[in-house]
């Protein structure tokens, strides 16, 4: 009821491209509708395998950030079922393990208090939602929290974001992993990986052997070269690790990020 009178007062305008009738026009919709590996510039040392539901560029960076800096909470369903996808494609490469958990990750205080929610843990309730809708046991695991404070990593290089995070995720003292479950580290947008990198690190140490390798899936990744159209094989087992290959040389993107 809320969001229809908001409708009657405030009339719709996609947060991509701002055409008015949709919160999320059909046209942006559609660049967040094909997964692909997540590829920073310098892999992390133990980067998890990551997918992301599109590029983080173009009308796809205007709507993430509408809904996590502007309070455009009506985003929620149509990039819920962006990182649903992503979810779908690191799943559907891995080795099949139940059930399947979708780990939040956690946002600093400083940010909490700054946005007034969760915005992430907004995303995973409704990732959640569809993908039990499309027949894929899913649940919802907030397994980390985030320790003291780190500083803004804007401009920091990959290596310096990382070493800021150092240390900043530590596991729920209440909560531990499930045996044998399927753990999907899950957030908003994949830069440099710091992020995935440190809290994937977190959640390893805390795995048993024989337990399947953590995962990532985000709405977007920041592109650092064109992706080329990709496959589930392109997010496959090598070996005993996974790896994100690219089959074909890359075509299309037009964002060097």
């Amino acid at each position: 009821m809320v969001a229809e009178l908001a409708d009657l007062v405030l009339p719709r305008t996609c947060a991509g491209c701002g055409m008015p009738g949709r919160v999320l026009c059909p046209r942006c919709a559609s660049l967040l509708a094909v997964p692909r590996p997540a590829t920073p510039r310098r892999f992390p040392w133990g980067f998890p395998p990551t997918a992301a539901a599109g590029a983080y560029s173009g009308p796809v960076r205007p709507a993430v950030n509408a809904f996590k800096e502007q309070g455009r909470a009506e985003l929620t369903r149509p990039l819920g079922a962006a990182l649903a996808l992503a979810v779908a494609a690191i799943v559907s490469a891995a080795p099949p393990a139940r059930p399947v958990l979708l780990v939040p990750v956690p946002s600093s205080a400083a940010a909490l208090r700054a946005r007034g929610r969760d915005h992430v843990a907004e995303l995973t309730r409704r990732a959640v939602t569809e993908l039990r809708t499309a027949g894929l046991p899913a649940g919802e695991a907030r397994l980390l929290r985030r320790l003291g404070r780190v500083r803004d990593s804007a401009g920091l290089s990959a290596a310096a974001r990382r070493a800021n995070l150092a240390g900043s995720f530590v596991l729920e003292a209440a909560v531990r992993p499930v045996p044998g479950a399927l753990l999907v580290l899950v957030d908003d947008v994949v830069s440099s990986g710091a992020t995935l990198t440190e809290a994937a690190a977190v959640l390893s140490a805390a795995r048993r052997p024989g337990d399947p390798p953590v995962l990532a899936a985000v709405i977007a990744a920041t592109p650092r070269r064109p992706p080329a159209t990709t496959s589930r094989g392109d997010l496959r087992v090598v070996g005993k690790r996974y790896e994100n290959v690219w089959r074909s040389p890359p075509t299309d993107c037009r964002d060097g990020g």
